[in-house]
């Protein structure tokens, strides 16, 4: 039988009743496929809270180089996290990747409400500080490992982001063409369908159209010396 990894996500460390106060400050809208929710430089007015949907996070460099830091999904919070600083701008771009259905918080009224609620606040800051190891993590593996170790901390956390256990490995239950995941390690495509390849010819992945297996994950932590984060730190 299959099962689904579980997904952690700021909704799931805090109360219902916490939750519902960040519904009751958020407006529901829907949007289509390819809508740029916020971009790198315009102020940050709004996070957002994700309903359904996929929200793919990116950085472009000065060259014009897109990094795919992250693909957050239902459950996730969103944009400029340094609240209770004036004239914060985003400093990535959040793009819808999959039609849904996004909660808009305005920074202000988050930030009255956190000044009124001493739980949520406490909450919020373990939040914050968890999304800080996250990327602090993820950052660690993509300058310390190489090429290969960047990859492969992306397909180990996509398992703990996207993983479904299937009778031989863990999928990858989220469509990726290889230039997808170049962006995600900010290497040229060609590296990466090398370096796939690689992995193939030894069995520890198999690729069916745009989904990727993982059959032996215990190589790929081995190669990276992963420290076995919590779910809720390694993920993409």
């Amino acid at each position: 039988m299959e099962t689904h990894f579980t997904e952690k996500a700021f909704t799931q460390l805090i109360p219902d009743e916490i939750k519902e106060q960040l519904h009751s400050i958020s407006t529901s809208q829907h949007y289509p496929k390819d809508t740029i929710l916020y971009m790198d430089g315009e102020p940050a007015k709004n996070l957002y809270f994700i309903h359904s949907g996929k929200v793919k996070i990116s950085k472009t460099t000065a060259e014009g180089k897109e990094l795919t830091l992250y693909i957050c999904q239902a459950n996730e919070l969103i944009g400029e996290l340094a609240l209770f600083q004036p004239e914060t701008t985003y400093t990535t771009t959040g793009e819808m990747i999959e039609e849904g259905t996004v909660g808009v918080i305005s920074r202000t009224a988050l930030e009255d409400l956190l000044k009124v609620n001493g739980k949520l606040a406490l909450e919020f800051m373990k939040w914050i500080g968890a999304a800080y190891r996250r990327n602090q993590s993820k950052f660690r593996d993509l300058i310390l490992h190489g090429k290969h170790g960047a990859l492969y901390s992306t397909l180990i956390r996509m398992t703990n982001s996207y993983g479904k256990e299937v009778p031989n490995g863990i999928l990858i239950d989220l469509f990726l063409t290889n230039q997808e995941l170049a962006k995600f390690i900010g290497t040229p495509r060609e590296s990466v369908n090398r370096m796939l390849s690689e992995l193939r010819k030894i069995d520890v992945i198999s690729v069916d159209n745009g989904y990727i297996t993982i059959h032996d994950l215990d190589y790929l932590k081995k190669a990276i010396d992963c420290d076995d984060c919590s779910d809720d730190i390694c993920r993409i």
